[in-house]
């Protein structure tokens, strides 16, 4: 099972291969896949929950579908989002918010989209015992903010994206997403950084990448340009529900074999 410390020791090694995943039985096949991490994302607000954003998430679906990620994961590493505003407007709540994600739900570590905010509460919660994954450049909790385009497409603001990830790590990240922007910006921040960096859509100059599940099955309706669709389960979703219907409709399910009998019941 890789622990914290080797996901953190990973720099510049083999890439660190990350999934997000919802339930338990996404979560069982993305850990025999040998998947490294299990990032049970508040994109499930996107990718399951039939919401525009992350935004409605709430702790409560954090805390669920971490517990059902976790019952059903052995090898991987498991992070957990800090869903929004489930921290950063008090200090206390958010420590509570954090220990309920791993002492409920048997999450391994949290996530945080960060900000200058978040410094300081990086540094707190791994002095309790949290280990923290930092999350920069796109931060999708921020979409009424700055929306969903690629970040640090200036020279200021590229380096606004990589001092934020630096202060993270010196707070005691163990490790930093890298979303949607430039590559030549993901690499410099990959080298100045001795904790790995996590890309999606930040090219392949990280140490390692993370992919949303349902982009990765071909279950969303709009893949991002920066992902791609490794298979097409929708097709055979849509062609198993439509044999179950037919197979219904028909008279041939269910049959004799599907079913018991109970001799001594036929005259009630």
């Amino acid at each position: 099972m890789p622990t914290v410390q080797e996901i953190q020791s990973r720099t510049g090694e083999d890439p660190v291969t990350v999934l997000t995943a919802y339930d338990t039985p996404t979560a069982r096949l993305v850990d025999e896949a040998g998947i490294d991490a299990v990032l049970v994302g508040d994109s499930m607000g996107n990718a399951v929950m039939g919401y525009d954003s992350t935004l409605p998430v709430t702790m409560e679906d954090m805390v669920s579908r971490t517990g059902a990620v976790s019952r059903g994961v052995e090898d991987a590493l498991v992070v957990a989002d800090m869903p929004f505003l489930s921290y950063g407007a008090d200090e206390a709540d958010a420590v509570e918010n954090a220990g309920r994600l791993m002492r409920e739900a048997g999450a391994d570590a949290v996530k945080l989209e960060c900000g200058p905010h978040t410094v300081e509460l990086t540094e707190r919660l791994v002095n309790l015992g949290i280990p923290v994954m930092g999350h920069v450049g796109l931060t999708p909790q921020r979409i009424k903010q700055l929306g969903l385009g690629r970040q640090g497409a200036t020279r200021e603001a590229a380096r606004e994206i990589r001092d934020l990830a630096v202060a993270h790590e010196d707070a005691g990240a163990f490790s930093v997403v890298l979303e949607h922007i430039p590559a030549n910006v993901a690499a410099q921040i990959t080298d100045a950084l001795s904790v790995p960096t996590i890309g999606i859509g930040a090219g392949g100059e990280t140490d390692g990448q993370v992919l949303v599940i349902t982009d990765v099955l071909g279950l969303s309706e709009r893949t991002p340009p920066f992902a791609e669709a490794f298979g097409d389960v929708a097709s055979e979703m849509r062609d198993a529900i439509a044999g179950y219907r037919d197979a219904v409709e028909s008279g041939d399910f269910p049959v004799d074999e599907h079913a018991s009998r109970d001799d001594d019941l036929d005259d009630l």
